[in-house]
């Protein structure tokens, strides 16, 4: 399994930090057992928008090597994408699949405003209530979280260890641990239903 991190256009160590948290995430969990790979796409401004940019990077650091391992581009990727990166990375995933290449799940961290659709799971953050309410509105997954209390947009991505709030919308089979939750138990949660599955 392949975890490809989308960026929005703020400073690089944003999300060197959220890569960081992700490993430390990952290697801590009942998942260090089969652990996935992590790409973080390195388009920076404008080409964080860009769809055909991401799946040329994708090309690039997955198939090519999968195909030559397996005969197959179905690797399963998960896309983590934040704030503009959003825009991209859901043309990403859709043109992905017309490759053949399957999307085992999509989330968005405060992707607001971005419609979003398709034929694989998909799932919002944000980083407050509204963000998610508004956000719903133009599509969102069946499990969803919010910060409570609200943080600042970029916090949810610096550093979503320290960002507490609100797990809703479950129809899938996984549950949250009792009380309060924070982005990153959020994250953890969905990555362990993925890998399960």
């Amino acid at each position: 399994m392949y975890i490809i991190i989308c960026p929005g256009i703020h400073e690089p160590e944003l999300t060197q930090s959220f890569k960081i948290g992700l490993l430390d995430l990952v290697s801590n969990s009942a998942i260090a057992d089969n652990p996935p790979n992590i790409l973080v796409y390195p388009g920076k401004n404008v080409l964080v928008l860009s769809a055909l940019h991401i799946v040329q990077f994708l090309r690039v650091s997955v198939a090519h090597r999968r195909y030559r391992l397996t005969g197959s581009l179905k690797s399963p990727i998960i896309f983590i994408s934040f704030s503009a990166g959003v825009v991209g990375a859901i043309g990403a995933a859709h043109l992905w699949q017309l490759l053949g290449g399957r999307v085992k799940a999509f989330i968005a961290i405060d992707g607001w405003g971005v419609p979003l659709q398709g034929n694989f799971p998909i799932h919002r953050m944000s980083h407050d209530y509204f963000t998610h309410w508004s956000s719903s509105l133009l599509g969102c997954g069946e499990t969803n979280f919010y910060a409570e209390p609200a943080v600042d947009h970029l916090s949810i991505w610096k550093s979503p260890q320290t960002v507490q709030g609100c797990w809703v919308d479950s129809s899938i089979e996984i549950y949250p641990p009792k009380g309060r939750l924070t982005a990153t138990e959020f994250l953890l949660m969905l990555l362990k239903h993925y890998e399960a599955n």
